[in-house]
């Protein structure tokens, strides 16, 4: 487990299970969203070299996300897939909680980027991806794991089996998983 992918639609906990994984494993972290968003939620013109740069190392954790612009180029290079595919109950709940959070506190994101409530009209702000793009990322992630069958395929359908399966892993240990492939 060298280079892994952490995968799920907006809510789902990928940042910070790929912030665990890194420190868990001694893994350099890349946030996508941090390399993405430019000023004023510009797109940032080297974001994809970026990407392919840190796609070639030979040791990452990232997360899944950007496909209009990346493709499968980290699925290609991944070896192990970290697939949270929790209930649009949680995700809707976890992704509503924290964009709450975000507005009323106002924090900084990325690049001098904040979330404001207006922002929540937009059908591509995360309450709303999230909810009209679950059932679609869940479909889109299966045939893209039948595309790259080199893979190792950690499945976690809860946020219980999340935290239960990033607790089994230490540096060095072969891969702990849920299931291998995804048959379903």
């Amino acid at each position: 487990m060298e280079r892994v992918l952490v995968s799920g639609i907006s809510g789902a906990g990928k940042t910070t299970m790929a912030r665990r994984l890194a420190a868990r494993l001694g893994l350099p972290r890349h946030e996508l969203d941090a390399l993405h968003h430019g000023p004023n939620w510009q797109p940032r013109p080297s974001f994809r070299a970026e990407v392919e740069l840190i796609a070639a190392t030979d040791r990452w954790v990232t997360e899944d996300q950007y496909h209009r612009v990346l493709g499968e180029l980290l699925a290609e290079r991944a070896d192990t897939y970290v697939w949270l595919d929790l209930p649009r109950r949680t995700v809707m709940f976890r992704v509503i909680r924290r964009s709450l959070v975000r507005a009323l506190t106002r924090r900084e994101l990325w690049n001098g980027n904040r979330e404001r409530f207006r922002d929540w009209a937009d059908p591509e702000h995360p309450i709303r991806w999230a909810w009209s793009r679950h059932a679609v990322r869940r479909r889109r992630t299966r045939e893209m794991l039948a595309r790259h069958p080199h893979l190792t395929v950690v499945h976690l359908t809860s946020a219980r089996a999340a935290r239960a399966w990033l607790r089994t892993l230490e540096p060095g240990s072969p891969v702990p998983r849920k299931d291998h492939r995804v048959v379903s």
